[in-house]
């Protein structure tokens, strides 16, 4: 096949173009020097019409070509264009998708070049690439011209930002991440080739390659061509832009507009998730493409001649892909990349062949040696990781059409944000507990006091570790607010306007002094678990800094993101001085109870709590059952303790007791009841009691979401047949 599509690309160039064609080009390129001037130079780009269906997309099926300048070079690429409608790729996929060759028709656009070689260009799109998620805009983005993001020659930034809120009039990013952005294509000087890479400084790979107003301006520009196309197709029409950044002028661009055709295709009604049930060593991770995961030998292929040797079901391993490997990629299990984005060629083909890959590992390649067997594992969230061996996972299918709603509210409990739009289509009422320690944890790593007082730590290690993650922000603060509230921000904004409740941090004091520069700042206790920890920490001279900048990040993500879907919790909160102390604080630092609808929820996982549950009442909107802590508190017991644990459980009549009394209390108050622990995720009959107690909310595990429902709709329809009878 390969030699005769040579055969009829050179035959199609060999004739040229005719006379009156050539004729017309000239006169209209002669019309765009007289605009644009002498230098002028442009993109030559290939439109057949089977290539961007809102059914059917191939990216890179036809030839493009860039900073062509002179009659000669401009007749000649278009002849090319032509003639790619015969390339391998092109081929391929039409016997795919069953278009007749010969039915084809390709037109060739000539368009003044963006002088994006001298600033940035990229790709966007209307919804998340991943997960299919439609209320946020997609954009990857590096330096120079954009054909290393598509190709996948570049770890790319990334941005999200928030399509609903965005229309209320909130302009903020919701998410950032840094690519590495190691190269660059510019213009050639000389020689046959048009255009090159460069290396990029070390100092503008560690800055954005855009500033905030820029991305907001290209998710404004993303969100009114998604929103025409829509109205032109009577029905939602996700879209996958091209965008470029001139560097004489600073003007953003868009240079492409077509159908996203494979998230936005997925069956909206049937969900299938990948839950990894033991894990093996990590041989090498980099972004996640799709939600999926595979298992696989790997093949090492490191350029065109070594194609031959890959066999289906391998997983294919290489530095970058190319449009002409497509053949072969659509026979892997999986793909592996060292270079490229969530944008990029491999990533855009994985997602058409619905297989997942894991690309800008930046050394698979190295540590990947050939026949070994690996699972590449997609479904952990932004992260993707590929496993030594075959490591065990189950696979739950839902069938969303036939899930019935129950009275009680069923929530969901998440603290990783990479996991957030691709938990958000669970049928769940919101998140009953989001975790602020992951974010912190995780994304921060760095105890909040030595962020504000560096000149406390004395461990020059750990100053350089301050200083270089919190380079690219105006202070070390500054780092920690935006850091958790883009974190918190992603949570909210996958569920708005559905109610997301954090926790404000719950560290004990050993935990604390894990973080970066935490030594300095944490004392030693015997047993943290009832130590220093929660509501006692945010008004103590030793931590309220610390709570300032949660309460700062908090406000961010209500106020200029504008998740006022966002609810706030306070943690191990032991008296009501303590509690009146904190509110007060958070009043005065702009979190306000009952402002733009805010409400403040305090864990009930303390026997005080419940108690004086009158009075806690009178001072917060509800209540979320803490079972793993009223379980050790109400017992006596150390749940940490091995020589104890497997004497006790939320079980026990003494803890469901003080369960019972908690949500009578609340339903006494008028006041919000829920339960966030462990116990309803692990214990079925758990599940029974709190709806026959009439708890309003119970939430759990991701992995358990389904299993409850079933379990909640069971208990409410026996209990409104024995009602009724």
């Amino acid at each position: 096949m390969s030699l005769r599509a040579q055969r009829a690309r050179d035959l199609i160039y060999s004739i040229g173009l005719p006379d009156s064609i050539i004729a017309e080009v000239l006169e209209a390129w002669e019309k765009l020097v007289e605009e644009c001037g002498p230098t002028l130079s442009v993109a030559v780009r290939s439109s057949a019409t089977a290539e961007d269906l809102p059914t059917a997309s191939f990216a890179g099926q036809h030839d493009t070509f860039l900073n062509i300048r002179g009659h000669a070079n401009l007749i000649d690429a278009v002849c090319r264009c032509f003639a790619s409608v015969f390339t391998d790729r092109a081929i391929c996929y039409r016997v795919d998708q069953g278009f007749d060759h010969f039915q084809v028709a390709l037109s060739v656009g000539i368009q003044q070049m963006v002088r994006s070689d001298m600033a940035s260009s990229g790709v966007m799109f209307t919804l998340d690439t991943e997960t299919g998620y439609r209320d946020a805009v997609f954009i990857t983005g590096a330096y120079g011209l954009g054909e290393n993001v598509v190709q996948g020659t570049v770890d790319p930034d990334e941005f999200y930002v928030h399509k609903p809120t965005f229309e209320l009039g909130h302009r903020a990013v919701l998410r950032h991440t840094l690519g590495e952005k190691a190269i660059k294509m510019v213009y050639a000087q000389r020689g046959k080739e048009t255009c090159r890479n460069v290396d990029v400084s070390h100092a503008e790979r560690a800055r954005y390659c855009i500033n905030d107003d820029e991305v907001l301006v290209l998710a404004d520009a993303a969100i009114k061509v998604e929103k025409h196309y829509s109205k032109r197709a009577g029905k939602p029409r996700p879209m996958d832009l091209e965008w470029a950044k001139d560097g004489n002028t600073g003007l953003l661009y868009i240079v492409q507009a077509r159908p996203e055709t494979v998230a936005s295709r997925r069956e909206a009604q049937k969900l299938v998730e990948y839950v990894v049930k033991e894990k093996s060593e990590v041989l090498c991770t980099g972004r996640a493409v799709g939600t999926k995961l595979a298992c696989g030998r790997a093949r090492v292929i490191r350029n065109n001649a070594m194609l031959s040797q890959f066999k289906p079901g391998e997983v294919l391993v290489a530095t970058s892909t190319t449009p002409d490997w497509e053949p072969v990629m659509k026979t892997a299990a999986a793909i592996v990349t060292d270079r490229g984005g969530r944008t990029c060629h491999a990533a855009i083909i994985a997602r058409e062949l619905g297989i997942p890959a894991v690309v800008g590992c930046g050394n698979a390649v190295e540590v990947l040696p050939d026949g070994i067997q690996v699972t590449v594992c997609c479904s952990e969230g932004d992260t993707g990781r590929v496993y030594t061996g075959e490591i065990k996972y189950d696979t739950i299918e839902t069938d969303l059409s036939i899930v019935e709603k129950p009275r009680t509210h069923l929530n969901v409990n998440l603290g990783n944000p990479e996991l957030a739009f691709q938990t958000s289509f669970l049928p769940v009422d919101g998140v009953g507990l989001a975790r602020m320690e992951f974010i912190i944890n995780e994304y921060i790593k760095i105890h909040p006091m030595a962020l504000l007082h560096p000149e406390r730590v004395n461990d020059p290690a750990v100053i350089q570790q301050i200083n270089e993650r919190t380079a690219n922000f105006a202070s070390p603060p500054d780092f920690f607010i935006k850091t958790l509230s883009e974190g918190v921000g992603t949570i909210a904004a996958a569920f708005y306007p559905r109610p997301v409740i954090v926790r404000m941090s719950d560290f004990k004091t050993n935990e604390y002094a894990s973080l970066i520069g935490g030594k300095q700042f944490e004392c030693q206790e015997e047993n943290p678990m009832i130590g220093f920890r929660g509501a006692s920490r945010y008004h103590h001279p030793n931590y309220a800094e610390g709570f300032r900048l949660e309460c700062a990040a908090m406000l961010r993500v209500r106020k200029e993101m504008g998740l006022t879907n966002l609810k706030l919790m306070i943690p191990f909160c032991r008296r009501l001085t303590e509690a009146r102390a904190v509110l007060d604080l958070m009043e005065s630092l702009g979190l306000k109870r009952g402002e733009d609808g805010l409400e403040i929820y305090v864990m009930c996982e303390i026997p005080s709590n419940v108690i004086l549950i009158d009075e806690f009442a009178k001072l917060f909107d509800g209540f979320s059952i803490g079972s793993n802590d009223l379980c050790q508190l109400t017992l006596g017991v150390d749940r940490d303790s091995e020589v104890v644990s497997s004497l006790f459980d939320e079980r026990d009549p003494a803890v469901m007791k003080m369960i019972e009394m908690a949500i009578e209390g609340c339903k006494r108050n008028h006041v919000y009841s829920g339960i966030c622990g462990q116990a309803p995720s692990d214990y079925p009959e758990i599940v029974r009691f709190l709806v026959e107690k009439g708890i309003e909310s119970i939430s759990v595990t991701p992995d358990t979401v389904v299993k409850t429902l079933m379990s909640i709709v069971a208990v409410e329809k026996e209990l409104a047949s024995a009602s009724s009878s």
